[in-house]
């Protein structure tokens, strides 16, 4: 496909069909009825290929009906998260959304169950078919599945006519599920091939108005009404003048345009990427985006068919669906790099970047109110039994503080501790302030974690949005076996939270047990990545010079340009102390703004804890102060 078009588009393709809540076993190689919890994301196969499509760089859309419930909204907001555009969605408030539940019980059987009965996406109709939102996009991709209900098959054939009165083409994913044409059991979701005359009639009336054509072995068998390959090829090209591309699985895919050849073989092939069978649901919507991604800006098939491949590799390495599908910054790291791991997932270099390019939230700047101290607090109170039951009143209020400062800006946070900030932490979340919570033992050294040393245990009770952050002291120059503790519970950390899918953030104060010089943090920060620690945050120490700060940034940008940044702590300094780290701090290309205690809530701590100061002035004095850092902040920053 020529990507030079006579009209203006500002969508590159809409998916139609669809859009499910997928809900995927956590334990492998065991049976669906024993599988203890599972993983939730997006699935249906044209909502997988919206996602990712807009990971791989184009602009997607998707038409599709959801309930106008919790996982309806889940939908909705998740593809927004992706960018994909979803002024298609409609909200049903008389359906819920349908659910697919899978296991992987072996690298050949995924028993799967589709709760579809009623659901929100099969009513859609032609109504639901805006001709304005059509006439957005440059390509209209359908499902076969959709064509299994009148009212569904009618929506997409009205936005396929649609398509080619605006110019546009018409992608075809055969998308062949028997038991969802009603041609096998409930709990034979994973059949792939039940020959239908019936379907394959319904396919050929399709067939025609496609520009792409694209399906495995045995959905080109329903969709050519025929028991051979070859046969079945040969019949869906008398009836579609469109490109057809084969899916073989892990031997790649084979392209045709023209006429299909007497030895299949000679059509065009991608480059193929052998890799382990894990999952293999979603390889093809990932697929699909791969292909997309390069028929769409008009590459060669060889091109398309080749990140097609390498992106359905992907999506059969990995457990999910939409949420494995590689962005493109990931897709081209591994074109370039390769992997010498055949289960992907297991590849560090690659997680990370898939990792660093699909987090939920963009944070370009970052303000925070840091309040998860613990001992600190704990001494102002004393031994005082009525003050330390206080401590999770007054963390609340700190809350209040900085949501009254916050407003509905972006920008603004809080770390909030397990031990005194339960009730703050609901508050938190709610006002959708950035959240990051301590793991350590306060003052360890060496570093111990809080309550328990099984982090896996602990952090998957957290919301997803929540931050780990991880306090160590640590000093170039200490003792070698030191260093290696510090280092090891570090990169523990890092890999619980990579694990349950919750960012990081390494807290690293050096000045307390050494001198700093212009590289002490930079030589700390190298020897953790030296040991795979990449966290999404730094909090360091202010930095006297503008070499310091350099070589913080040389570490940063040459070690993980993916990093999120670099806040700076306060270490309980004056305001005008820590407004001059700002302004020193504005050379730095990493640095992306403040995590600030004490110096904020120490006076008003101390005054509401002996009964001096109420609720309104604590929250009044809190936020002040809280205020002033950040107008420093800004000031610097400008």
């Amino acid at each position: 496909m020529s990507e030079s078009t006579s009209k203006s588009f500002d969508l590159d393709v809409i998916t139609i069909g669809r859009a499910s809540v997928d809900l995927y076993g956590q334990q492998i190689g065991t049976r669906l009825e024993d599988v203890g919890s599972f993983a939730k994301s997006v699935g249906g196969c044209p909502c997988n290929i919206s996602v990712g499509t807009a990971r791989l760089g184009l602009k997607s859309a998707l038409i599709t009906r959801v309930g106008a419930e919790q996982m309806g909204r889940f939908i909705t907001e998740q593809l927004q998260r992706e960018g994909v555009e979803t002024a298609g969605i409609v909200s049903d408030p008389e359906r819920l959304t349908a659910l697919a539940i899978l296991s992987v019980q072996s690298e050949t059987s995924f028993p799967l169950l589709f709760y579809r009965d009623n659901c929100a996406d099969n009513a859609l109709e032609e109504s639901d078919i805006d001709p304005a939102f059509i006439a957005r996009s440059r390509a209209v991709l359908v499902t076969g599945t959709h064509f299994a209900k009148p009212n569904t098959a009618a929506a997409q054939r009205k936005a396929m006519k649609l398509a080619k009165e605006n110019g546009a083409q018409v992608v075809f994913d055969i998308d062949y599920r028997p038991n969802l044409w009603g041609l096998a059991g409930h709990d034979a979701g994973d059949n792939r091939y039940i020959a239908s005359k019936e379907v394959s009639e319904r396919m050929a009336e399709v067939l025609p108005e496609c520009d792409l054509i694209v399906g495995t072995e045995e959905e080109v068998l329903i969709a050519g009404g025929a028991s051979d390959l070859h046969e079945a090829l040969k019949a869906i090209r008398a009836l579609s003048a469109a490109t057809i591309v084969l899916k073989r699985g892990p031997m790649g895919c084979i392209v045709y345009d023209g006429d299909v050849p007497d030895d299949l073989e000679d059509g065009i092939v991608g480059k193929g990427f052998p890799i382990e069978v894990y999952n293999t649901l979603g390889a093809g919507d990932a697929f699909m985006s791969g292909f997309l991604r390069g028929w769409l800006r008009g590459e060669p098939h060889e091109t398309s068919a080749t990140w097609a491949n390498a992106c359905g590799a992907f999506a059969v390495s990995r457990l999910l669906c939409a949420p494995e599908i590689p962005t493109w910054t990931e897709l081209q790291y591994f074109l370039d790099n390769g992997s010498k791991h055949k289960a992907l997932r297991k590849d560090e270099a690659i997680n990370h970047v898939h990792w660093a390019t699909t987090r939920r939230r963009e944070w370009p700047e970052l303000m925070a109110l840091a309040i998860d101290h613990r001992s600190q607090i704990e001494d102002m109170a004393g031994s005082d039994k009525a003050k330390l039951e206080r401590i999770p009143q007054f963390k609340a209020l700190a809350v209040e503080a900085a949501v009254r400062v916050a407003g509905d800006k972006p920008g603004f946070g809080m770390l909030l501790d397990d031990k005194y900030g339960r009730e703050a932490l609901f508050r938190a979340e709610e006002a959708g302030l950035w959240v990051a919570r301590p793991l350590e033992l306060p003052g360890s050294r060496p570093l111990r974690f809080e309550f328990s040393q099984d982090l896996g245990s602990r952090l998957i009770d957290w919301p997803v949005d929540h931050c780990a952050k991880v306090l160590c002291f640590y000093h170039p120059k200490d003792m070698t076996g030191l260093k290696q503790n510090q280092i090891d519970k570090v990169r523990t950390a890092y890999e619980a939270a990579r694990k349950v899918g919750r960012e990081l953030l390494v807290e690293i104060i050096a000045g307390k047990h050494g001198t700093l010089d212009d590289d002490t943090v930079a030589e700390a920060l190298t020897e953790f990545y030296e040991a795979g620690i990449k966290p999404d945050w730094w909090k360091l120490e202010a930095q006297d010079s503008p070499a310091a700060w350099a070589a913080i940034d040389a570490v940063i940008e040459a070690r993980d340009p993916l990093c999120r940044g670099v806040v700076l702590l306060g270490l309980d300094a004056p305001q005008d102390t820590l407004t001059a780290s700002f302004a020193a701090a504005r050379t730095a290309r990493t640095v992306r703004g403040f995590a600030v205690g004490r110096t904020i809530f120490g006076l008003a701590a101390r005054a509401w804890l002996d009964g001096q100061m109420s609720d309104e002035e604590a929250v009044s004095d809190m936020a002040e102060r809280f205020q002033s850092l950040v107008s420093a902040w800004q000031r610097a920053k400008a």
